[in-house]
Order: C-alpha cells, then sequence, then structure tokens
C-alpha cells in the first residue's frame, strides 16, 4: 500500500507536468522573454500567496492544517522584497491578478476557511514545488536577468531559514502521511491537489496570452 505522500505525488504527476511545461514557463526559462513578463509572473504569485499565508496565523491551531503550516516557509514578505526591486517602492499601486489567478486565490481562501484539509492540498503544491522546481526558476532568472545570486528579484525562491530542503521535505511528506483523515478525505484531499495544478496552469496559460513570444 502507497503511502499517502505518494498517492499525491502520483496522482497529481500529469497536472505536475502540465505545469512545468508551460509555453509561458518554457518561453520564459528559455530566455524568449523580458524581464517585464517575471515581474508579471511575480506579481500573480503574490495573491497566491497572501491567500495562502492570511489564513496561517489562524491554521496554525487546526488539528488537520495546524501542523503544515511553518514559519519558515512563509514567502509573502521575500516576495514583496522581490517586487519593490523589480517595479519600485509602490508597486501596490500598479498591482493586478489576472482573472485566472483571482479564481486560484478565491479557492486558497475558501479552502482555508471552510476546509482545512483542502488548504493542505494547496499548501503541499505551492511550497514544496517552490522548494524543488523554483530553484530552477531561481537559478534561470539570476542568469537571464542580472539578479544578484539570491539577492532581491529572487528572494521568494530562497528560503534562508531550511538549510536543508531534502531533509525538510521528507519531514514534510512524513507530516502528508500521518494527516488526520479517512481514507474518503484523502481522496478529496487528492483532487484538491489536481485541482491546485491546473488552477496554476490556467495562470500559465493567462500569461502566455499577455506574452506571447513573437514568432
Amino acid at each position: 500500500m502507497d503511502s499517502f505522500s505518494t498517492l499525491i505525488r502520483t496522482a497529481s504527476h500529469q497536472q505536475h507536468v502540465e505545469a512545468e511545461t508551460s509555453t509561458f514557463m518554457s518561453d520564459l526559462l528559455g530566455g524568449g522573454l523580458g524581464v517585464d513578463a517575471y515581474a508579471r509572473y511575480t506579481e500573480q504569485l503574490w495573491f497566491v500567496y497572501e491567500a495562502l499565508e492570511a489564513a496561517a496565523g489562524r491554521l496554525a491551531a487546526d488539528p488537520v492544517a495546524g501542523p503544515f503550516v511553518r514559519p519558515e516557509l512563509l514567502r509573502l514578505a521575500s516576495l514583496e522584497r522581490d517586487l519593490a526591486h523589480l517595479r519600485g517602492a509602490d508597486w501596490r499601486a500598479g498591482l493586478t491578478a489576472l482573472p485566472a489567478t483571482e479564481a486560484y486565490a478565491a479557492r486558497v481562501r475558501e479552502c482555508a476557511e471552510e476546509w482545512p484539509a483542502g488548504y493542505v492540498a494547496h499548501h503541499y503544491t505551492r511550497y514544496l514545488g517552490d522548494l524543488s522546481g523554483g530553484q530552477i526558476i531561481r537559478d534561470k532568472a539570476e542568469r537571464t536577468w542580472g539578479f544578484a545570486r539570491k539577492g532581491d528579484g529572487v528572494r521568494f525562491y530562497v528560503f534562508e531559514e531550511i538549510s536543508n530542503p531534502a531533509a525538510f521535505k521528507r519531514e514534510y511528506r512524513d507530516l502528508l502521511d500521518g494527516i488526520r483523515a479517512d481514507d474518503l478525505e484523502k481522496h478529496r484531499v487528492v483532487a484538491e491537489c489536481k485541482r491546485a495544478f491546473a488552477l496554476n496552469t490556467a495562470v500559465f496559460r493567462a500569461l502566455g496570452e499577455e506574452f506571447p513570444l513573437s514568432a
């Protein structure tokens, strides 16, 4: 019998690949798009993480979601430093969410308020993804647009309080394996992980329409 963390990873693998290989992300990481596209993507992340982290304090005491709320994961402050670097001190004035981003953030908020196990699904897809594939994005961004290594512009991808990401991910997967949920609830969580990837992919699609790679 596979562990729950393995079940989640394998069940959402197809969606994960679709998100990672979206046209927008391929064009961005391939160096075909300018820093403005990267900044626009970073703005969209802000809305998703604002939804995730606005609920973190309240959910810290929740028996299901609480164990996953770890201060060393929080990204909003780093995102805001990056946006100040990318867009200037008044970055908030020009901050707008794409409709796909609004839908994604709204679903995160809905889960945070009504369904803590669903919140865990979104928490998992975001933060473990940042710890893994996010490092590829950071490296490409530093080389493509000349950001200082692990400095302003890519701080979102730098987890300064996690000295051993591999060990942290193992701990996180152990938490998933021990989640307080019955089999039916676990199936619902897996379905929500798939939904999270689909919501993320929709944001990439919208960004791709906004930043088409000129032929």
